[in-house]
């Protein structure tokens, strides 16, 4: 059985969970002797690990014509710093005209490997290349993760006649608060409209993907994100020994889906009671000035450090010098750092609105929006030592029990049904 899977990013260069979910999912599946996987990225930095698939970077794959009139091409496209012989003839034309602007030198487009402002000219040029990959890899089945890589999906569908499944870590709907950006869900929906089968990652999306993007019940099966054993460096990592402050950790990206601003809330009236508790926000997002501002107006600065962006060994780092872990998320598909907090032996406080919620018994349960409710669970997990003992026990008895190997399972056999229909 072989895949050829599109996503957007791959550690060790990620800026949020879906680099992380990629990465898993794929080493879990891997473990399959009989499963091959070929797994493309806009931008690949070269110090990926391809001991268990191979990377294709789109940026390494030119773009040829062939059976094309070059006049023809130089009057549609403008000046090209291209050699004619080497254009390929896309299907019928289709594509966008602006795309071309980004065609190098050696024929292949440029990507930032990022989230750019012309993102969705970036997400128009993958899918031109995806066509291009599809037409010269052989492969069993496609699977597209994420809105991102959901044109490339339907495009090598399209090309190659092989099935398409589509993975859903995330909807607008999370990331907006429901205020959808119409682009964004039109191109999501599209996705889910030609794909042979819908993966999400927890009940909760299973829910919007139906309810909201219209999709047939028998089409969407939820497989549950899990996560990576410790390595041996993370291990090494020193625990928090000899620090007196109680030190309470958010870890995430700083923007409304996160909930960052209960967080800061529920620290004030933690620190009303409990002086000695410090908080830390690691991450970085377009709301971190804000969080400033409310930290400074509810007199907490002097308590609370905003780290930046963290990846790698520094998450572990955070996390190891942390008594508790808190996502106050709005909507969170999955989560998967409570995972890795509770893989540390740190209790974990999660929003009842997130995904990771319908796994995991041993961490509390608030409303993200009940400042009081979280106040109150952060306070006496630092103050009482059974109650944290006990979540630290029994949290990480239950997360070294959810595994990827069992996730990538799940999929194949997804994958032997949409090839057997």
């Amino acid at each position: 059985m072989k895949a050829l899977m599109f996503g957007w990013e791959f550690p060790p260069h990620i800026l949020g969970g879906l680099g992380t979910a990629s990465y898993g999912l794929t080493r879990g599946m891997a473990m399959q002797p009989d499963m091959e996987l070929v797994f493309c990225i806009p931008k690949p930095w070269g110090d990926e690990d391809q001991s268990f698939l191979k990377i294709i970077g789109m940026n390494h794959v030119p773009v040829v014509w062939r059976d094309a009139d070059w006049e023809y091409v130089k009057q549609r496209y403008g000046k090209v710093n291209m050699n004619p012989q080497n254009y390929f003839d896309f299907r019928d034309r289709i594509y966008a005209d602006f795309s071309y602007r980004y065609v190098n030198d050696l024929g292949c487009f440029e990507f930032s490997g990022r989230y750019p402002d012309n993102l969705l000219e970036e997400i128009n040029n993958y899918s031109i290349v995806a066509g291009v990959v599809a037409r010269t890899e052989s492969f069993d089945v496609i699977h597209a993760h994420d809105w991102l890589t959901y044109p490339a999906g339907i495009h090598a569908k399209n090309v190659s006649g092989k099935p398409l499944v589509i993975h859903v870590h995330a909807t607008d709907y999370d990331r907006s608060r429901g205020n959808v950006n119409p682009d964004v869900y039109n191109i999501e929906k599209n996705g889910m409209d030609n794909a042979d089968h819908i993966i999400t990652v927890s009940n909760l999306t299973r829910q919007t993907v139906i309810e909201k993007y219209y999709q047939d019940p028998a089409k969407v099966t939820t497989v549950h994100n899990a996560v990576e054993p410790l390595s041996p460096e993370i291990l090494a990592i020193p625990d928090k020994k000899g620090v007196k402050d109680k030190i309470i950790t958010f870890l995430g990206r700083i923007t409304m889906q996160k909930g960052p601003e209960y967080f800061v809330e529920a620290a004030a009236k933690v620190l009303a009671k409990a002086p000695h508790a410090r908080f830390v926000m690691a991450g970085s997002g377009d709301m971190m000035d804000k969080m400033i501002r409310l930290a400074a107006a509810r007199n907490i600065a002097d308590r609370f450090h905003f780290t930046g962006f963290m990846k790698g060994k520094q998450v572990y780092e955070i996390l190891k010098s942390s008594d508790v872990y808190v996502m106050p998320s709005v909507s969170e598909p999955f989560g998967i750092s409570p995972l890795e907090a509770m893989q540390c032996g740190v209790p974990s406080i999660i929003s009842k609105q997130s995904g990771c919620a319908e796994i995991l018994d041993y961490a509390v349960k608030v409303d993200y929006w009940d400042i009081e409710a979280m106040a109150d669970a952060m306070y006496s997990i630092i103050t009482y030592p059974a109650m944290h003992a006990f979540l630290q026990e029994e949290g990480k008895k239950e997360v070294d029990n959810i595994k990827w190997e069992y996730a990538g399972q799940k999929v194949r056999r997804i994958y032997d049904q949409v090839i057997n229909r």
